[in-house]
């Protein structure tokens, strides 16, 4: 069995990839090595998973549909974890065109291979700020989530409906998983733990936005990892949709799963655990709040929960202490 990541050179898919790769699932993995962060972290990502002999790696961006088409055409795919996409709420507001590119002309091309190669089956990336203006919570994929307030998040509910229009039109299944502040070892640097992490240990100020008044839904990697793998091992299988489909599997051929940790942690809180972890203390430089950004993120997870028995494992306290320990070794081995 073949399965196609993008963007496996990233945070979540190097993860994901790596899993499948230890039990001996044929991973093609592509990225375009984007310099959004420093690259050389991506190469290290992507070093690790080219030492499995069940692992190939092809440099490609997914706004190429040409090369996509050639990639699908000689690796042939069953399954698609569609992960690629340009991250970063700030980054949006000066860099639309990126985005555009990566997040939806990208997200275009995928759906455009996995129809003409008859994928049955593509789990991709959306996103917790999707939720954007609404004040209900946890968010729960039953909210509305039509008042992105950055680009990203208008981004990643444009590529919720083209998967929807695509599923109906074509008779695939398209599964969307909206991530919930994710963290952990080979995590992205432009994150709040790598930036904190990073100014805490070097004695430099860090910035904290409205004031400190912010909370987040934070999720180890490998409770995602677990959720991800939850989704593709459940019984609406591709096979399940070959023939006349059921109302059930009608419903099945969309959907979306939010997930996270189910809790909700106030940036002070989350500051406090780095700073006992690192045993020094945080130099806080408070600011506005910047656009684009949410106040208060919490994640409903019962409805992943009661599909596939998903429950997180790692506390926010433990997974800080493992992402500092991998933070520390990273520093020394390239410095």
């Amino acid at each position: 069995m073949t399965i196609l990541i993008t963007g496996a050179a990233g945070f979540i898919g190097f993860h994901v990839a790596k899993q499948l790769l230890a039990n001996e699932t044929t991973v093609v993995g592509i990225d375009n090595f984007n310099n959004y962060y420093d690259v050389s972290l991506k190469e290290q990502r992507w070093s690790l998973l080219e030492t499995s002999e069940h692992f190939k790696g092809i440099r490609c961006d997914i706004s190429d549909l040409e090369s996509l088409k050639r990639i699908f055409n000689n690796n042939k795919p069953i399954q698609v974890i569609h992960l690629a996409a340009q991250a970063g709420v700030r980054h949006g507001i000066e860099n639309p065109h990126q985005f555009g590119r990566s997040n939806l002309i990208g997200m275009l091309n995928i759906l455009e291979t996995c129809r003409h190669y008859n994928i049955k089956q593509m789990v991709y990336a959306s996103s917790s700020s999707i939720y954007g203006a609404n004040k209900k919570l946890p968010f729960s994929e039953k909210d509305k989530s039509d008042q992105p307030l950055s680009l990203y998040a208008a981004t990643k509910s444009a590529n919720e409906l083209m998967a929807h229009s695509y599923s109906h039109l074509y008779r695939f299944q398209s599964i969307g998983l909206r991530f919930f502040t994710v963290y952990g070892p080979w995590g992205r640097p432009d994150m709040a733990l790598f930036k904190f992490t990073k100014n805490i240990s070097e004695g430099t100020p860090i910035t904290v936005f409205n004031k400190g008044n912010m909370a987040r839904d934070f999720t180890y990697i490998d409770d995602v990892v677990d959720g991800i793998s939850k989704i593709l091992d459940h019984q609406k299988s591709a096979k399940s949709f070959k023939g006349t489909l059921s109302t059930e599997r009608q419903e099945w051929l969309h959907q979306i799963f939010n997930i996270g940790s189910g809790k909700s942690t106030n940036i002070s809180a989350f500051i406090q655990l780095i700073e006992t972890t690192l045993n020094k203390r945080a130099i806080i430089e408070y600011a506005e709040i910047q656009k684009g950004d949410v106040e208060k993120t919490w994640c409903d997870i019962s409805k992943i929960s009661e599909i596939t028995d998903y429950k997180p494992q790692v506390s926010l306290e433990e997974g800080i202490v493992r992402f500092v320990q991998w933070y520390l070794k990273y520093q020394v081995n390239n410095t």
